[in-house]
């Protein structure tokens, strides 16, 4: 974890952290730094943003600081974090930038920089990026005369991933009914069409975005409206997406949430019985309900566990060859069709599978029992402290032999924010609840909180 990288690029809320003299800077750096590595001198980057008001001047700033180190600029103005990596990886650019704070509110924003590969960046760079940024190294030198870059549309790069999302499902979707929360962001400009595309009845919610209500009571992070629009529509699923349309959540018949767990669930069995599950196995992250690894057991698939963030699923994929893998916030991979989440290819993967199956979503996602989950988060003095302290790890230990084999405690240090996260899983919300309080009692009771 950098200064100002995470673990989802540098994320912060708009010309408080994240200004335009940053945004100007991380351009810059960027163009010097490939242009160097590039035989002709000069990089090629491409630019994509979210609905947020903010993502205009951020990526002004970031095409000067492109173009006055000599890369050309190339813009696919509002589109989804997968676009950009799309695009990256097919079209021979030199690295991907995607100005968006995802879920977060719309005064904040991020900037998320994909390698060549259409992975994001590697930490090193990152560092370097920062060390530029705080004056640890010389001034880069400025681009002069026809050396300057060039800023371009590439609103056609856009286009063609629209084009590849469609050439991805096997069957049509005629005759099926479906909602779409848009979340006023990304996914506004494409979700629909593609879905019409494949033949579906859509009925889109949150795609009128403004730059400020992005995200505002609606998306996968506020997936309440979707519900009473599948309910209330008699649709045959929904869909919720973030706001760079990287993740995606479902919505069944019944007006039930289909969250990530359940969505690698179906589709991993999907996969598997068609024999595209390679090594049979499922990529999670420690977050991961308990019934996910139950339900894989249950039907002869295996898991692999990571550190939270889809950054670490990707790599933990990509050196294993695995097809699958994400988050039970909806960041899902399929690394068949992309090398990062992407909100709109999950739900056409999970359409697929309900087409193929003939069958509903509600069906195929409830195999899968959920285990009852309860998170609180701890405002603590020092993480490393709360986590190591001898107190709190024997009460965790206490808890997990309470649940003996039917639930589970996990402590993590979160990684922007000054907190513990207690999650435990159990028989019973009731029970969930209890064990997570025991815990946090005595994080309190060792002096370990901020008052």
């Amino acid at each position: 974890m950098g200064k100002y990288f995470g673990t989802d690029g540098f994320r912060g809320e708009a010309n408080v952290t994240l200004n335009a003299l940053k945004a100007f800077q991380i351009g810059r750096y960027l163009g010097w730094y490939y242009g160097q590595k590039n035989e002709s001198g000069k990089a090629r980057i491409v630019i994509g943003k979210d609905t947020r008001r903010s993502s205009y001047m951020l990526e002004d700033a970031i095409c000067a600081g492109l173009t006055s180190s000599g890369a050309d600029a190339y813009l696919l103005h509002v589109t989804t974090t997968p676009s950009v990596s799309f695009v990256v990886r097919t079209e021979e650019f030199d690295c991907g930038i995607m100005i968006s704070a995802s879920h977060n509110p719309f005064y904040d924003n991020g900037i998320k920089i994909i390698r060549a590969n259409g992975q994001k960046i590697e930490a090193e760079i990152e560092e370097k990026i920062e060390e530029y940024m705080d004056g640890k190294v010389g001034e880069l030198p400025y681009a002069t005369r026809d050396k300057i870059g060039c800023t371009i549309d590439y609103s056609a790069g856009r286009n063609r991933y629209i084009g590849y999302l469609m050439t991805i499902p096997t069957r049509a979707f005629k005759n099926k009914r479906i909602g779409l929360d848009c979340s006023n962001g990304s996914a506004s400009a494409i979700a629909k069409s593609v879905f019409e595309a494949l033949g579906a009845q859509v009925t889109v919610i949150n795609n009128q975005p403004n730059g400020t209500n992005i995200n505002r009571g609606c998306g996968s992070t506020h997936i309440e409206a979707l519900q009473n629009l599948v309910v209330d529509h008699h649709l045959d699923c929904g869909f919720a997406y973030d706001g760079d349309a990287d993740r995606c959540l479902g919505v069944d018949e019944n007006g039930d949430v289909v969250d990530g767990d359940m969505i690698m669930f179906l589709c991993g069995k999907y996969l598997k019985e068609i024999g595209q599950l390679r090594q049979d196995t499922v990529v999670t992250t420690v977050m991961s309900n308990l019934g996910l690894y139950k339900a894989l057991e249950a039907n002869g698939m295996r898991s692999e566990q990571t550190a939270v963030g889809d950054k670490y699923v990707a790599e933990n994929m990509m050196t294993n060859g695995y097809d699958i893998g994400g988050e039970q916030s909806g960041h899902i991979i399929f690394s068949k069709y992309a090398t990062t989440g992407d909100g709109i290819l999950t739900s056409l993967m999970i359409m697929q599978a309900v087409i193929d199956k003939k069958s509903t979503l509600a069906t195929l996602a409830h195999e899968m029992k959920t285990y009852p989950q309860c998170l609180k988060n701890v405002i603590v003095k020092d993480k490393i402290a709360a986590q190591e302290n001898p107190a709190v790890l024997a009460a965790s230990k206490k808890v997990t032999e309470e649940l003996a084999g039917e639930g589970r405690i996990l402590l993590r240090a979160s990684g922007t924010e000054p907190k513990i996260r207690v999650m435990v899983e159990a028989r019973t919300d009731e029970m969930a609840e209890r064990c997570v309080d025991s815990v946090i009692a005595v994080i309190k009771e060792e002096g370990l909180t901020v008052e």
